[in-house]
């Protein structure tokens, strides 16, 4: 069928941007790759409908897999708390100019 997707039909307001979201595993692969230490990280979904994933972390001989995982979360936890921060910080700004 030639019609657009149901979602591309919504109109907006002047100066107006949509927000799409699509799978994206980016952030969480950047956390690993910027550990020298890690030489490979990797996962793969053995079937959609499981909510199961297998993950592959390997590190250099010093360095353990579960060390560069946990590492990989503290380092991920504390930039999505800055993330928050300061987009509560842009939601106040932005309500603060509209008053």
């Amino acid at each position: 069928m030639n019609a657009p997707p149901t979602f591309e039909s919504f109109l907006l307001y002047d100066g107006e941007k949509k927000v799409q979201k699509e799978e994206d595993t980016k952030v969480t692969n950047a956390a690993i790759f910027t550990d020298p230490k890690v030489l490979f990280a990797g996962y793969k979904v053995p079937h959609p409908l499981e909510h199961k994933f297998v993950l592959r972390i390997q590190t250099t001989s010093d360095y353990t897999p579960q060390e560069a995982f946990m590492n990989a979360i503290t380092d991920l936890t504390s930039e999505l708390s800055l993330f928050e921060e300061r987009f509560k910080e842009a939601i106040k700004e932005k309500k603060d100019g509209l008053d």
